[in-house]
């Protein structure tokens, strides 16, 4: 961790940080000024958990700071990196056809072709030594599953974006959490290393200086155009942390995402509703249903997150297989505890502030 962190420099950590997170803030004021005045809103219907026109496509001021911060710190760290000059072409593309969408609509298989194009651009660019299952699979079948994958993430991390700073949230958890993972294991990973790490961090700025006028009651949305492209870069950086072999970090650190979100859809195909249609049945959908705030929602899924987190950090640290089982045992009770209180828990005065 010291040496990666003296490579960095704790103030110029810092003071990256709050730059970022000061021009974010600073940007999503005006692009939601320029929503508001160009009538580009989130009216409120029947599944919405929201009850007043909101702007959306927020989401471009986190993308304005994101990307050329992403290219710089390639390009000075890591320039021979393509997949990365890959990702930051994915991201132009999926924002644009995401905005498009926000601005009107496009078809399923539209916005998928997209994703999936975007996913395939990345993954012909990682060093084929570069293995999701660590060469348990041959190269196509692992490039396969990764692209599926991660094209499962993107649209989950869609699906969740339901509530005022919930994907916000989730987006400054995993920015950190890597972020801090790499401060911890990067310190041999040279240059590639550090690269991750402020991108992790930037991501994690960028999203916060957004999150302060997402949190409830929100004045602006991420919209398609924020919460895809940020389900692409996440989805990225936690596919890398499991191909550098931290697989099980890289699995924790996003669970209560992936259960809520699969198990959603599991149960919906079930009922042989549209899987791919908005609706309004995901668990902490139903938390909000019953009477709880929005922010409660979303601070509890924090607290469950930072748990998370830390057993994601230990997962990364520990080095038999009796560590990992413990970690993953943990994880999983605490997202089963998180899924039951969605479901289950019901609301006192305090809880509906």
């Amino acid at each position: 961790m010291n040496a990666l962190l003296t490579e960095i420099g704790m103030a110029f950590a810092v003071a990256f940080s709050v730059g970022i997170f000061a021009s974010s803030w600073i940007i999503t004021r005006w692009i939601t000024a320029y929503l508001v005045r160009r009538a580009i809103l989130d009216h409120p219907n029947a599944r919405s958990s929201h009850v007043t026109p909101t702007p959306r496509g927020g989401g471009l001021a986190v993308l304005i700071i994101l990307i050329p911060l992403i290219a710089i710190i390639n390009w000075h760290y890591d320039p021979t990196n393509n997949a990365v000059w890959a990702m930051l072409a994915g991201i132009v593309l999926l924002a644009v056809i995401s905005w498009i969408d926000d601005l009107g609509h496009l078809s399923v298989l539209l916005r998928l072709a997209g994703h999936g194009v975007a996913v395939a651009v990345v993954l012909t660019m990682i060093p084929e030594n570069h293995l999701l299952l660590q060469g348990h699979l041959p190269l196509w079948a692992d490039r396969i599953l990764t692209g599926i994958a991660w094209v499962w993430f993107i649209n989950l991390f869609n699906f969740m974006d339901g509530i005022d700073g919930l994907a916000g949230t989730e987006t400054v958890m995993i920015g950190l959490g890597v972020f801090i993972i790499m401060l911890v294991i990067g310190s041999d990973g040279g240059k590639p290393a550090i690269a991750m790490a402020l991108i992790a961090l930037a991501l994690a700025a960028a999203t916060g200086g957004f999150l302060v006028l997402n949190w409830s009651p929100a004045r602006v949305f991420l919209g398609d155009v924020g919460s895809v492209p940020l389900g692409f870069i996440t989805g990225w950086m936690l596919l890398m942390l499991a191909m550098w072999g931290y697989w099980l970090a890289a699995l924790i650190l996003p669970a209560y995402y992936l259960a809520d979100a699969t198990l959603t859809i599991v149960r919906r195909a079930m009922n042989k509703a549209p899987i791919w249609k908005a609706h309004s049945e995901h668990f902490y959908q139903h938390a909000v249903q019953r009477g709880f705030s929005h922010a409660r929602v979303t601070l509890f899924i924090l607290r469950g997150n930072i748990m998370l987190f830390a057993l994601a950090l230990t997962s990364a640290q520990v080095v038999n297989w009796i560590g990992d089982i413990l970690c993953l045992t943990g994880a999983v009770a605490i997202v089963i505890i998180m899924l039951v209180w969605m479901a289950h828990a019901q609301p006192d005065a305090g809880a509906q502030k």
